[in-house]
Order: structure tokens, then sequence, then C-alpha cells
């Protein structure tokens, strides 16, 4: 999902066993149960192998905004070894495209420390999917015919109403900060790896926006798009949001056309963030660079510094073939369909709410 839009913290706790509180979310959980069996369905019949990956792993994944669950694995001997929850399945997925693997789906229950909200619950169920030899607009389209397959001509949430079944729109980055923001973004990725942190600023303070002396280009980059791009963004028909800054490439390729934009895109909904996918990055030179990158920004924002999977990047080296993969969160498809307010309501047994 999102590259970095840390959830504040809400409190949920509410004795979801209750009859009478049950009662107020059947309805939607018959709709959920509904929906997984169509999606299976659909997957079959495009072709797609469901999988089942380990929740359990030696590296929860490096994104600078994440906080995975720490436990250990003890032996026979007695010792003990760190072991994380996973935030996503993604590595390990892309391991079996090495293994041979081509079409392969999953549903995977994912965890994620630090998120509680409305939209935000720290065990959710991720929708996940990789195939080779496409690119991030076939993903993208497939996307398209996935949510009206699962959730009908229209869809609401926070009072709004998005039809489906209008041509859906693709706009990229850019384009959004300049229609919704009017700011030139790509003016300030001249040198994609290290985006100009002042002229950002000084885009931002001219809109209005606050900033501080230790933001860096992308704490910048999210005051504006929570500000002013996200809330517009999937209001009346779906939007794709496509061509991230380089340097928001996390796992993505660098596109060819223009090496300041990478080919990540995301899909808004009645301004809900409900994918994220891309072409994705097979060169593992690149990809441990990145990871250095990655375990930098968690050192300077105090955060833990997780493990690099080693076995991912063997996996890469050992040549996984050009491919494109997209996580999709099932349980806000669930809401937008259900036009249900929050996540607690679709699932069947919340945590924390004992």
């Amino acid at each position: 999902m999102s590259q970095n839009k840390t959830p504040q913290t809400e409190s949920h706790f509410e004795p979801w066993w209750r009859p009478d509180r049950f009662e107020e979310r059947v309805e939607f959980l018959v709709k959920r149960v509904d929906m997984v069996k169509k999606l299976r369905k659909f997957f079959d019949d495009c072709g797609y192998v469901e999988v089942e990956t380990p929740s359990l792993q030696l590296s929860p994944g490096m994104e600078p905004h994440l906080t995975a669950f720490e436990t250990t694995i003890g032996n026979t001997l007695g010792h003990r070894q760190p072991f994380y929850l996973h935030t996503s399945p993604e590595l390990a997925m892309k391991k079996l495209l090495a293994a041979g693997m081509n079409k392969i789906f999953q549903l995977a229950r994912v965890f994620r420390d630090c998120e509680w909200s409305s939209k935000h619950h720290p065990e959710f169920t991720m929708l996940e999917w990789y195939t080779v030899g496409a690119d991030w607009r076939r993903l993208a389209e497939e996307a398209i015919s996935l949510v009206g397959y699962l959730c009908g001509p229209t869809v609401s949430y926070g009072g709004q109403v998005c039809n489906l079944d209008k041509a859906w729109e693709f706009i990229s980055v850019q384009e959004g900060f300049k229609r919704f923001a009017g700011i030139d973004l790509l003016e300030t990725t001249s040198d994609p790896i290290n985006p100009n942190t002042e002229m950002l600023r000084v885009s931002a303070e001219g809109i209005g926006l606050r900033t501080h002396d230790t933001d860096t280009w992308e704490d910048i980059f999210f005051r504006i798009f929570l500000e002013r791009v996200e809330p517009v963004l999937g209001c009346e028909v779906p939007t794709v949001l496509h061509s991230y800054p380089a340097s928001m490439a996390a796992l993505a390729r660098i596109s060819s056309a223009d090496p300041r934009v990478a080919e990540r895109f995301e899909v808004f909904i009645c301004g809900l963030e409900i994918a994220n996918g891309y072409s994705e990055l097979t060169d593992a030179a690149e990809q441990r660079a990145r990871f250095g990158t990655m375990v930098a920004q968690r050192e300077a924002q105090g955060r833990p510094i997780y493990p690099v999977d080693e076995g991912f990047l063997a996996a890469l080296k050992s040549g996984i073939p050009e491919c494109a993969g997209l996580a999709m969160g099932f349980d806000r498809l669930v809401m937008l369909a259900t036009g249900a307010e929050r996540i607690i309501d679709v699932l069947w047994a919340p945590v924390g709410n004992d």
C-alpha cells in the first residue's frame, strides 16, 4: 500500500461480540464473504494460482514509514532468533516468481504496528498479485476489472459516491500537484535521488501550508498531498495516480522515458487509497542500494532497523523476469462496497474490541 501516510493512532474498544453490536455489522460481513468468493473466481478465470507465504519473516519489509511486530523463535538448544510478522507478502511472493511461477495472487493477513484509525487496523487483509511479462498499466487495467466485478456499478465512502462504470481517470503525480495545488513538483526533482527540499518548502508555504526546519522533501510532499491532492482523488470516478517521483520508487522500476519518475501507481476511490502497484524492479544491485537508503531513512527517523532480506536479493540476482505487481487493501474495498465508515465494521473480530 502507500509509501508514507502514517495514520494517527485511535483507540477502539467496543465489545464486538455483543449481539446488538454484531448485528449492526452482519450485512457488511455477509457481503465480505460474497466478495471473497467472487475474488477467487476472478483470479481463477484469469489464470492465476493462489499461493500462501509465511507471516513470520526474518525481514518484515524495509519501507521507512512502517513499523513491524517483533517476536523470537527458539530452537531445541534454547537459542532464540528475532523474527517479524510481515508488513506485506511482497518479498516472499517475488521469490516464488524466481522459482518459476508466472501469475500468482494471495489474500494475506498482514501486520503493522502504530496503525489504528477509522481506515487502519494493526492486522488487516491485503490482496496482492503478480504477473510475469506485464507492466504497471496492465495491472491497473486488471484492478479496474476486479473492482467493478466485486463492487458493482457504484460505491460510497465519506458521503461521496463514485461511479465505477465510467472511464477511470489516469493522471500523473505531476499533473495532480499542478491541478490541485498549483505546484510544479518535478521542478524540485532535477536530481531524482536527492530532490530539492528548500524549493518544495517555498512552494508549500506559497499555498499556505506550514513547514518545519526539520522536514524532509518527503515530509513536505505528503503534507501537500494529504491536504490538497488526496481528498479530491476518485470523487466522481476512480483515479489511477501514476508516475511517482523516483525518490519514492521503493521496489518499482524507474521510467525509461523520464528518470525523474518511477513506474508506480496508486488507486483512489472516494478519496480513499485502496491499492499500490508498479512495474517491478528486478536489478539486485540497485535494489540493495535502495535498501541502504531505506535503512538510512529509518535511522534518521529513529525507527527500528530491520535486517535486509538477503534471500530476496539472491532471488533477484538469480533472474526474476520482468513483471508487475499490485497490493490492494481488501478491507477498504469491502468498506467501499458496503458504505461502511470504519474498517472495524467489516472485520469479523476486530483486534482490541473484546
